[in-house]
């Protein structure tokens, strides 16, 4: 499974409105009761941020 660290995640993103941070992926019902119960070993949606990578892709 994927790495479940939030604060590297390109769906985990400042919420102006709620002034807080929140995740921005598109879970379905199942996968967000996994998520909350804890019965997953990491996020089947993590996404690292990485700003550099079409940087690297145009080299």
């Amino acid at each position: 499974m994927n790495q479940t660290n939030c604060d590297t995640c390109a769906y985990y993103v400042y919420d102006e409105e709620s002034d807080c941070m929140i995740c921005e992926a598109n879970l379905d019902e199942d996968d967000m009761a996994r998520f909350l119960t804890g019965r997953t070993q990491g996020c089947p949606y993590y996404n690292a941020y990485d700003e550099y990578s079409i940087v690297r892709k145009q080299n």
